[in-house]
């Protein structure tokens, strides 16, 4: 697996699509994904540091995941089939447990940037999406 990071959020008004672009923390290679509207403004709302009155869902996702005694570890962009991406997240309970669990991979950076956890894809991925040209639009 490849540490990455969040290189830019592409919002566009006039357009369902919207994508994150994640980049090797300690290489050049980088890819998009395409997102939805919300998912984008709450990604981007996090990284700028704005608060909202009432929490949104993402907001909500990082404050019941420690209250019910588990951490994030990190998320995974584990796979690209059919040109979507799947993620898990993988976190550990107060016994020690792992546990991971299926999710966007929109609200699964969402929710990483939440809780400022790492960001990993899966090698076979990168390569995958790099062997094919890039959604258009992006």
């Amino acid at each position: 697996m490849i540490e990455m990071q969040l290189a830019r959020i592409v919002i566009r008004e006039t357009s369902d699509q919207q994508s994150v672009h994640l980049k090797e923390k300690d290489g050049e290679r980088q890819f998009p994904i395409v997102i939805g509207l919300f998912e984008a403004v709450a990604i981007d709302r996090c990284v700028r540091d704005r608060k909202t009155k009432r929490p949104m869902t993402h907001d909500l996702m990082a404050s019941l995941v420690p209250a019910l005694g588990a951490k994030l570890v990190r998320v995974v962009i584990s796979d690209l089939k059919e040109n979507t991406f799947y993620a898990k997240l993988e976190l550990t309970t107060a016994s020690g447990a792992t546990v991971e669990i299926d999710a966007r991979p929109s609200d699964a950076i969402a929710l990483a940037v939440h809780v400022d956890a790492p960001l990993f894809v899966e090698e076979r991925v990168i390569e995958a999406v790099l062997a094919s040209p890039p959604p258009e639009g992006v």
